[in-house]
């Protein structure tokens, strides 16, 4: 879907209440009701379980939603991907998403090694159980080196754009390599 909802701003801060919980499904609920097909979360968000009790309730076949959600700084180890991946899937009660993006780069931490945090992203969509696998907030010089060194190219770079700020530096990047900029 070209148009999706953003969960970061539904709660009032990012922590896995019940309260919380609750006001997510609410919103996305009726989000769901409005005619949005597609639900962007994350995993630092703390709105994951709100997203998956709203899909419950919503009673609208699986195939018919596009779920998407972004790995936590916290979990860039190529082993903490998986787990972490799987705690998605329970969160959302989903055996499969469609989007799963690494949400930020972390070029200081873990030796630097991001690239082999992308390449345990790509081993997801290799198992079947994630169908498409991109970044957020990654500039050119990244999205060259994750792609040279692996030669798996992400199909999304989600990054800030709108009219106060066209972010023209990461959109030419991404494009340049054929990745699509999702806003």
């Amino acid at each position: 879907p070209q148009l999706g909802f953003g969960t970061l701003a539904v709660q009032p801060d990012r922590n896995t209440t019940p309260a919380n919980t609750q006001r997510t499904a609410e919103i996305v609920g009726h989000a769901l009701e409005l005619g949005y097909r597609h639900i962007d979360t994350a995993q630092s968000y703390g709105t994951e379980q709100g997203v998956g009790r709203a899909i419950a309730a919503s009673g609208l076949p699986r195939d018919e939603l596009y779920l998407t959600s972004k790995l936590s700084s916290a979990n860039h180890r190529p082993d903490d991907v998986r787990w972490s991946f799987d705690e998605t899937l329970k969160n959302l009660g989903v055996d499969r998403l469609d989007l799963f993006l690494i949400h930020w780069l972390l070029p200081t931490r873990y030796d630097g090694d991001y690239v082999s945090t992308w390449k345990a992203m790509a081993d997801l969509v290799a198992e079947g159980r994630l169908r498409t696998a991109g970044v957020s907030n990654f500039e050119p010089a990244h999205l060259d080196r994750i792609i040279g060194e692996t030669g798996i190219t992400p199909a999304i770079n989600q990054v800030e754009v709108h009219p106060y700020f066209v972010n023209d530096v990461a959109c030419a990047g991404s494009r340049r390599h054929g990745i699509a900029v999702e806003a």
